[in-house]
């Protein structure tokens, strides 16, 4: 039977993330998890330990890459088959990790993206960061032939290859669209299938309308870089 893991990065999340468990474990008794808490200032530690939650805490904040990756090679220390982000804040509904799962096992995907713009239903982000989503989904679609609406959805699964992939190898800051880009010029098949996403329930997210701006213009100039370095690597092959 294979072995699926659910890596939940949470950074001050004590208001979010027992419920987010609670969500996960009534829809999804099939699956481990390991919530990776980020150095967390607030009570989301003590809310784990007192769960009896499976987690890891880190001694310094790694950011988001950092937290993910962290969970990749717990996942691949513990070989699991497949492995799933979720964020800890409850924006994520389980009801459809076990959509993901078929889509690794039946389509042969390397990689599943959960996406709100295919139904285009549920919560679907502020106008601003809409927009910069649509660029950097285009953006990646030139440089690489990645064609994905919903490049920065942090909901995705992968499968055993690229497990060991992120655990070695993995973008920090804003990860996502890197991570996409990265996997489409090493040939991996990346589907998208819709999913509902929810608001967050309880504080505000980290990312503001300038930092929204800054992400725009540093991921765009990253997804560039990505693209010139695999072309050097590939001529000096």
């Amino acid at each position: 039977m294979e072995k699926v893991l659910v890596i939940i990065p949470a950074y001050n999340e004590q208001d979010n993330i027992l419920e987010t468990l609670t969500a996960l474990e009534k829809s999804c008794s099939n699956v481990d998890y390991v919530v990776i808490n980020d150095a967390s200032t607030d009570k989301t530690e003590n809310l784990l330990k007192e769960h009896n939650a499976n987690y890891i805490s880190l001694p310094i904040n790694l950011g988001i890459g950092g937290g993910v990756q962290t969970g990749y090679q717990y996942a691949l220390e513990n070989d699991y088959d497949i492995a799933i982000q979720m964020d800890g804040d409850g924006q994520h509904l389980p009801e459809y990790i076990n959509e993901m799962i078929c889509a690794i096992n039946e389509v042969k995907a390397d990689i599943v993206i959960g996406s709100r713009f295919i139904n285009r239903e549920g919560f679907q982000s502020s106008a601003s960061r809409r927009i910069g989503i649509r660029m950097l989904s285009l953006i990646a679609n030139m440089l690489c032939g990645c064609k994905v609406k919903d490049v920065t959805s942090g909901y995705r699964a992968v499968n055993r290859k690229y497990i060991k992939f992120f655990s070695e190898e993995y973008a920090q800051d804003y990860p996502e669209p890197e991570a996409l880009v990265q996997s489409t010029l090493l040939g991996a098949k990346i589907v998208e299938i819709p999913v509902i996403m929810k608001e967050r329930t309880y504080g505000k997210s980290s990312i503001t309308f300038f930092k929204s701006v800054y992400y725009m213009i540093k991921v765009s100039l990253a997804l560039m870089l990505q693209k010139i370095s695999w072309n050097t690597r590939g001529k000096k092959g």
